[in-house]
């Protein structure tokens, strides 16, 4: 079965005045279906340059990345956006979520986002909320939610199009230890409940250790 991530020397560099400032140096891994991948390194390793380059949110200086056998980069921006939104769901440090609406409707929202005209796959929907303790809180707007309760609805809302991967950037980032040990359960829950494919930056190696196998960035390389 072809990997979901196949990244393939992908460096990228960043111009800034007259200096060239490389941010990734040919960086080459793969990730395999139902794999939970932690990439894990210090401020100005390249760990969040990466991350954008796999979400198709950035492109590669050189090199190319295949997102579940699809390179992004041979796409427009319109056929690039379209595919980002169906095949990727992306939980960030930051929880974004709308806060003039409750959970429900946030998790709604990324629903038509991505196009899809039919409603919601109810038993599916059911499943991610008792798998991540919401059942009471979907009609609470965020200023009524904990920090880790906010996280679980964006990681709700990443999940809910059933997207071939999950893309986690720093995402106990802004939580207190007790609610990223819940963010981090339920990302594996997530990963091994509903088959989902996790790749999670973070600098934290505590929290990379959820996963099956870490990899380690250092100066835009990897170096184990």
């Amino acid at each position: 079965m072809p990997h979901i991530i196949k990244a393939e020397n992908v460096s990228k560099i960043y111009h800034v005045g007259k200096v060239d400032v490389p941010a990734l140096r040919s960086v080459s891994f793969n990730v395999e279906r139902g794999e939970f991948v932690s990439i894990v390194g210090p401020s100005g390793s390249g760990k969040s340059t990466l991350f954008y380059i796999l979400g198709g949110l950035t492109r590669a200086t050189s090199g190319r990345v295949l997102i579940d056998c699809v390179d992004f980069a041979q796409l427009s921006d319109a056929k690039r956006t379209a595919l980002r939104k169906s095949k990727i769901g992306f939980v960030f440090q930051k929880f974004n979520l709308l806060p003039t609406l409750d959970a429900m409707t946030n998790i709604h929202i990324a629903h038509e986002i991505a196009g899809r005209n039919g409603g919601f796959n109810h038993e599916y929907l059911e499943k991610i909320i008792g798998l991540l303790g919401l059942k009471g809180r979907l009609h609470h707007r965020p200023s009524e939610l904990s920090g880790g309760e906010q996280q679980r609805v964006a990681l709700a809302r990443a999940l809910i199009n059933h997207p071939a991967l999950i893309l986690a950037d720093e995402p106990t980032g802004n939580l207190d230890t007790k609610n990223s040990s819940v963010v981090l359960n339920m990302l594996r829950q997530s990963n091994q409940e509903l088959g989902q494919t996790v790749l999670m930056i973070t600098h934290n190696p505590d929290a990379a250790a959820v996963g099956d196998r870490i990899i380690h960035m250092r100066d835009g390389e990897i170096v184990d």
